[in-house]
Parts: C-alpha cells; sequence; structure tokens
C-alpha cells in the first residue's frame, strides 16, 4: 500500500467510540464490584487493572492512579502470592515508580509467578526508562513475529521510536493498524495517536499536517481521547485555527486534565481574551499542583512542560525535570531537562544532563 493509499483508506472498522467508553466504565465498575465481594476472584484484580489503564491512557480520568494504589494494598492484604506482587508492579508502573515495580517483579519471580509474564512486565519497565533498548529490541522483535498482534507490534515500533529509527517505526506502526482485526477503538486509536506523536514531535523534522491527519483519526475512533484532542489543538493553534483549537478542548475539561486548561489557555490568548484565558492557566497550576503532590513521579514530565511555558517557572520546570531524569533517562526525558537548562542559563546543569546523556542513553 503506498503512503497516499494509507492516507486515503478510512481504515479497519470499529464500535462506535462513545459506546466503547460507556461500555469500558460499565466493566470497570462490575469489576471494581466483584472485587468488593470476593478478592481473591480468579482475575478479577488484574481486570481492574486493565480496565483502570484504559480510562487513564483514553479518557483522562486522573483519579485513576488513586483508585489503583486502594487496589493494590487491598489486594495485598488479601493474597500473599505472585498475583498481588504482579498487580503492586503493574499499578507501581502506571504511576512510574519503576524502582518499586522492579522490586514486586522480583517478589513475583520468588513467588512461583509465570516466568513470561514477570519478563514481559521487567521489559515494559527497561522500555520505559530507556534501560538497554538494543535488548529489548530484540526481545520486541522476538514477541512481534511470533504472536503479529497489535499488542505486540505496538511496543516494538515505540522502541524503534525511542531509537530513532522512525521509518521502521512507521512501517510497524501500519502494520498493527491495518492488520487489526478486532473491532475495540481503543488499539485502534492507540495506533493513530502513536503515529501522530511520532510525524509531530519525534522525527527529526515534524510534518504537522501528516501528525493531524493521526490525531483526528484518533478522535475519530474515540472521540472522548483527551490526549488526542490536546495534541491535535496543538497543531490547530500553531496554524492559527483557534477557533478549531477552542472546540476540540472544550468538551475535553470535563476530565479535569491540566493540560486542557493549559492549553486552552494558550488559544484564549492568541484571540486576546485575557480574563478568560487567566483563569483556565490558574486551573491549569492548581491542577498540575495537586497531581504532583499525589503522583510526581507520574507527572513530573508533563509539568515539566507547563512550568517551562505558560506557567512561567523556570526554576520549578528544571527541579521537575531533574526528577524526571533521574527516575526515567531515556533520551527524550534528558533532551527535554537539557533544553530548559540551557533556556535558564544553567550552564553546570546543562553539562551534568549532557553527561547523563551520553553515558546513559543508547546510541
Amino acid at each position: 500500500m503506498t503512503a497516499f493509499a494509507e492516507l486515503d483508506h478510512p481504515g479497519p472498522s470499529a464500535t462506535d467510540g462513545e459506546i466503547a467508553a460507556i461500555n469500558l466504565e460499565s466493566a470497570r465498575r462490575g469489576a471494581w464490584a466483584r472485587f468488593a465481594q470476593d478478592p481473591l476472584l480468579p482475575g478479577v484484580a488484574e481486570e481492574i487493572v486493565d480496565s483502570e489503564r484504559l480510562a487513564l491512557q483514553f479518557l483522562g480520568d486522573l483519579d485513576v492512579l488513586d483508585r489503583l494504589n486502594t487496589l493494590a494494598l487491598q489486594f495485598a492484604r488479601a493474597d500473599d502470592s505472585f498475583r498481588s506482587a504482579l498487580v503492586q508492579a503493574e499499578v507501581a508502573s502506571a504511576a512510574h515508580r519503576f524502582e518499586d515495580a522492579r522490586g514486586y517483579l522480583a517478589r513475583a519471580a520468588l513467588t512461583g509467578g509465570p516466568r513470561e509474564a514477570v519478563e514481559r512486565q521487567a521489559l515494559a519497565i527497561d522500555q520505559a526508562t530507556g534501560v538497554g533498548l538494543d535488548a529489548v529490541l530484540a526481545a520486541r522483535r522476538g514477541f512481534a513475529k511470533a504472536s503479529g498482534r497489535l499488542e505486540d507490534l505496538m511496543p516494538l515500533g515505540a522502541v524503534l521510536a525511542d531509537l530513532q529509527r522512525f521509518a521502521e517505526a512507521d512501517t510497524v506502526y501500519k502494520q498493527a493498524f491495518f492488520s487489526y482485526d478486532d473491532v475495540s477503538p481503543f488499539p485502534l486509536a492507540w495506533t493513530c495517536f502513536q503515529l501522530g506523536m511520532l510525524w509531530g514531535e519525534l522525527v527529526s523534522v515534524p510534518d504537522p499536517g501528516l501528525a493531524a491527519f493521526w490525531y483526528r483519526r484518533a478522535v475519530t475512533y474515540l472521540p472522548g481521547y483527551v490526549k488526542a484532542r490536546v495534541h491535535l489543538a496543538e497543531i490547530y493553534a500553531g496554524q492559527d485555527r483557534t477557533g478549531d483549537a477552542e472546540a476540540l478542548l472544550l468538551p475535553a475539561l470535563s476530565s479535569r486534565d491540566p493540560e486542557v486548561n493549559w492549553r486552552l489557555a494558550d488559544v484564549l490568548t492568541a484571540q486576546g481574551r485575557v480574563k478568560e484565558a487567566e483563569r483556565q492557566l490558574d486551573a491549569a497550576r492548581f491542577g498540575f499542583d495537586r497531581l504532583l503532590e499525589r503522583h510526581l513521579l507520574a507527572f513530573a514530565d508533563h509539568a515539566v512542560e507547563f512550568y517551562a511555558g505558560s506557567g512561567n517557572d523556570g526554576r520549578r520546570a528544571l527541579e521537575l525535570a531533574r526528577t524526571n531524569v533521574a527516575n526515567r533517562p531515556t533520551r527524550r526525558a534528558v533532551n527535554q531537562a537539557n533544553a530548559i537548562a540551557l533556556i535558564a542559563n544553567e550552564t553546570a546543569a546543562a553539562s551534568d544532563l549532557h553527561e547523563t546523556c551520553v553515558a546513559g542513553t543508547p546510541a
């Protein structure tokens, strides 16, 4: 399929995104109800983790991490087997508490946890923290070749992008998208979003038009996809399409994601609606502060961008950038911190971060 045909192709069909979101919420509540009746029911705690992570990833439900912490504590009290350790590892990873997650995985392995489950979680942590990406790539290729499933192709595409092998990442993402044979819109929206990120933020020379195409597809599959709306709105704002950007962001305000308030503030400022922009900026600042108090590591990277930009607090941005790099010294995190240090004229900090990049990031 040529590049032109790919853009013209309607893509795989899927369940209506709004209906899928309603079904997800129903399934999530049902799993919690079953857990409350008997936390040891086979698979119920794991089902909760899966549904909550979908709610966080796609619907911008920022209370997810609090609910997952509650789940991990309650399940650990009821179960001392490898199951609770694996759940605790998943919960810790979702909050970017990667060292905690590694400890839980070690306990899962010692208590008889399935080898593949432990290895897959460890692989995900390595990839998230930028550790041993060549080994991660080899493992991801093996999983993708063996299954051919979107669930294995997507992490392969992501590690290729991390290694700046952008053309290969594009090919793998499109393979995942066009070969998908189920009806859930969540994986398709995820694939479209990753393609938008690839062409809008990761490649050496971004293509905003192509990125916008994929973000629009993500929103078409899943209208409540908060992150896709935010990224598409950024592109529209950069093209002076502030009305379109505002229309995208307003429905996402109900998610209470402070990034929505932040981007809306920027749009309103560009329209000369200063008082409204100030209210949105105050809401964004309050939202980020609250999230950082509760889950510092999970939201440090997004908060860095806010405080370095419209949040107008370079010192806090640099502090958060250092925290983020210490937790996950990926190339992207280090470059972000280095750029902020240079803007803040923190020469020593920039030098230290550059050394971190050279020593800790794969070539």
